[in-house]
């Protein structure tokens, strides 16, 4: 499919969607910062390998990309470990809430994945073991996206103010011995990097590598990960991206894709593109409701899937 194919297609999802804004799902409450934001918004967005971009309704409202942010934090830290990082991490989906206190304790402090939140915790842990990693992370944002991106420090403040199950979490894997480095320090940079603000435009540009087999998506730079790691994160999002919606998201729009509270999700067409929607409001499982509508929306119209 060439991409001078997609604005339209946008256009005319932008349109389906936009009737449905505000009849159901709600913004994530239990951050203040969050329950703020206006529900009726939409954004589409994507990017394809060859960099022809498309985008619809709201696409440049930049938002908390909250637990999008995995995708990256977990990307450096396959970079700097490789398979040394599931020595304290699991791959397996979770089937529980994503700040489920019972399955880590039962576990023996080792989160299921790397995308519920006590995984990126964990993440975060061995991240602050090789130096200023919030620098690093602005850094590889920037890069992805080709403009600064920063932290919403009222977003990072109001998770930090009201996070107490991840502080309860930290806590348990610490007393496993799960974590090198003070619960205070996981955490600012847990907090932080949910709170990374960045629209539909420049999520569906910075996850780009994943759809290049891990090379840089503005070309002409260092590959961001390698081809075997890329594969792996994809299979990571596809089996664990979406909360314990997974099974049901695959089944209904089979791609790979990775949510935030912050009501994106970003998609991933290996070879071909990436994607990101965009709607506030959240259904029963922490995902966007309409941005999971979108993407079924274009999955259907295009024929795109991984199966």
């Amino acid at each position: 499919m060439r991409a001078m194919n997609f604005q339209p297609l946008l256009d005319e999802i932008d349109e389906e969607i936009r009737p449905l804004l505000g009849q159901g799902g709600t913004v994530a409450s239990y951050i203040p910062a969050l329950a703020r934001v206006p529900a009726q918004q939409f954004g589409i967005a994507l990017r394809t390998c060859q960099g022809a971009e498309a985008s619809a309704g709201d696409a440049a409202t930049p938002f908390s990309i909250q637990s999008i942010s995995k995708l990256f934090t977990l990307t450096l830290a396959m970079r700097h470990l490789g398979d040394a990082l599931w020595e304290r991490i699991g791959r397996e989906p979770s089937g529980n809430p994503f700040n489920s206190l019972v399955q880590l304790e039962s576990e023996h402090g080792k989160p299921r994945n790397p995308f519920i939140n006590a995984g990126a915790i964990a993440v975060a842990d061995r991240l602050l073991c090789d130096g200023d990693a919030k620098a690093e992370l602005l850094a590889l944002m920037a890069s992805l996206c080709g403009e600064p991106i920063g932290f919403d420090p009222e977003v990072a403040a109001s998770e930090a103010a009201t996070g107490y199950r991840n502080y309860a979490l930290a806590n348990f894997m610490k007393s496993f011995g799960k974590l090198d480095n003070a619960v205070e320090s996981v955490l600012d940079l847990y907090f932080h990097q949910c709170a990374l603000r960045m629209s539909c435009v420049q999520l569906a540009r910075a996850a780009g590598f994943l759809c290049r087999d891990g090379r840089h998506p503005r070309g002409g730079e260092a590959d961001i990960t390698t081809e075997r790691h890329t594969r792996r994160i994809n299979a990571l999002m596809l089996t664990c991206g979406t909360y314990d919606a997974a099974g049901d998201v695959a089944f209904s729009i089979g791609l790979p894709c990775k949510s935030g509270v912050g009501g994106g999700i970003v998609a991933v067409v290996p070879d071909q593109l990436t994607l990101c929607v965009w709607s506030p409001a959240l259904d029963a499982t922490g995902n966007s409701l309409l941005g999971r509508k979108a993407l079924e929306l274009f999955v259907a119209k295009t024929g795109l899937s991984v199966f």
